[in-house]
């Protein structure tokens, strides 16, 4: 190759691969060098450069000048100080002296020239390729899909592929070879076979970002999407904010007539999405989350970071949604543990918890109420409690009265075991059926009495079967 024809090498493969000249040139100039090191040895001092006005690789070889004998000179690594000052009037013995080089290889040599330089520019494009693709992560991106390799479809998007991995493909989606795929760019690795660029379609921020491109205001700053929780294919709820007071967040996101969120559900394959407003409060907050249900009343519980929300019968199952979808998303959304309970449920669950608390000595209907209304759902709460969390109790507010009422629960526990310690009632789950369960209110001058003859006869039952086992055993009670 000239050296005119090596210039337009370097510059044309710059232009169509996207590479620096400086790469390239480097490229070669490595090249030159790996095949000069295999033909004088691995121990050769060598450089090689590229001279811009001849066009051509120059390749040098270091040797030390020496005085001494044919014999003794190593002829790949020194010189006789008699043939450098030949080139070098000026040198003297001890000095290194370059000596241009024949770029002349066989055709072994050649062929390693040639691997080099591929490498290079294979890593220079590599390289190339992540920097671009780093920067855009977080962004959606937009390819052709191409095949699917081990259940993984691989998109191409031009400079090179993706990989949109299984799990991150919407559940019931199918893509053909030639299908135009957009996904949210999730990551990207640099690995020993180049840059590896990871998509998905199930991610929340995907959602989100789908929404900053339908939403002018929320790429101008004005609404915030503060948080979203999704279940792919299915459901989706996101908590928006707008700082301005004029505009409304939910209203600028569904759009007129609804155009901005269909364009969303229609991206995602019809995935219902809830729109709600954020709120500070946590109260107002989770009420809206479990929209389109009507809540009763929400009980919070700061010390386990739960809520126990009533509804209505008739609002049961939509507040806990198919298969608890509803109830799901809305916790996710909150960051507190909800129960839903129906308004049936929760009076029995009342009744049992009030009933049983009433087994503490010296607790009547009333204080049985305050000690519930508490948190306290059973006799064992009570025992275990600390005395910071009784002494909140109207009633027993100093450490005398809530001791008291902490070791007389823990004598009823110690007597009566589990039969009284566990919880009252339980929650309502999803797949429930509203009203399965009745409320039989009691009446509370009845209350203790009844509370006292229960006692009574679980005590008779556990007698009976202890009577019971002994006799099988042969002994005598």
């Amino acid at each position: 190759m000239n050296p005119s024809d090596l210039a337009r090498v370097i510059e044309s493969v710059g232009k169509d691969r996207g590479i620096k000249k400086e790469i390239i040139i480097g490229a070669l100039e490595q090249a030159m060098l790996s095949a000069a090191q295999k033909k004088y040895g691995a121990n050769a001092v060598m450089e090689a450069h590229y001279n811009t006005e001849t066009g051509e690789i120059d390749v040098f070889l270091f040797k030390k000048v020496v005085d001494s004998d044919d014999s003794m000179l190593e002829e790949a690594e020194e010189i006789k100080i008699e043939q450098a000052r030949d080139l070098d009037p000026e040198a003297q013995i001890g000095d290194e002296i370059g000596i241009k080089v024949e770029a002349s290889f066989g055709r072994i040599d050649a062929q390693t020239a040639k691997q080099v330089i591929f490498q290079k520019v294979r890593d220079a494009e590599r390289e190339i390729i992540f920097n671009e693709y780093i920067g855009r992560k977080g962004e959606i991106i937009t390819g052709i899909a191409r095949r699917i390799e081990r259940g993984n479809l691989v998109i191409d998007l031009g400079k090179t592929d993706a990989l949109l991995p299984r799990r991150h493909i919407i559940p019931g989606e199918t893509f053909r070879p030639g299908d135009r795929v957009q996904a949210y760019l999730m990551d990207v690795v640099l690995s020993t076979r180049g840059p590896q660029i990871y998509l998905s379609r199930t991610v929340p921020d995907y959602l989100i970002k789908l929404f900053e491109i339908e939403v002018p205001e929320m790429r101008d700053g004005i609404i915030e999407v503060k948080i979203c929780a999704r279940e792919p294919g299915a459901r989706s709820k996101i908590a928006v904010i707008s700082k301005d007071s004029d505009i409304d967040p939910v209203g600028a996101c569904v759009g007129m007539k609804g155009v901005r969120v269909q364009a969303v559900i229609q991206e995602l394959k019809g995935e219902k999405i809830d729109i709600i407003p954020w709120s500070d409060n946590t109260v107002v907050f989770v009420r809206s989350a479990l929209a389109p249900a009507d809540i009763s009343s929400i009980r919070v519980d700061e010390r386990n970071g739960a809520m126990e929300i009533m509804v209505e019968d008739d609002q049961l199952s939509l507040a806990i949604g198919r298969k608890g979808q509803n109830v799901r998303l809305a916790a996710q959304l909150t960051g507190w543990r909800l129960d839903i309970i129906s308004k049936t449920k929760l009076a029995k669950r009342t009744e049992e918890a009030v009933f049983n608390l009433q087994h503490i000595e010296g607790v009547n209907d009333t204080l049985a109420q305050a000690i519930y209304q508490a948190g306290f759902m059973n006799l064992k709460q009570v025992a275990d409690a600390d005395l910071p969390a009784l002494i909140k109790i109207p009633g027993f507010e100093n450490e005398e009265a809530a001791a008291g009422l902490k070791a007389r629960a823990a004598a009823v526990v110690e007597k009566v075991g589990d039969l009284l310690a566990g919880p009252a009632a339980s929650v309502a789950a999803p797949g429930q059926e509203k009203g399965s369960f009745s409320a039989q209110p009691v009446a509370p001058k009845d209350a203790k009495a009844l509370a006292e003859e229960r006692l009574k006869e679980m005590l008779k039952q556990e007698a009976a079967k202890s009577g019971s086992g002994s006799g099988q055993d042969g002994t005598q009670p």
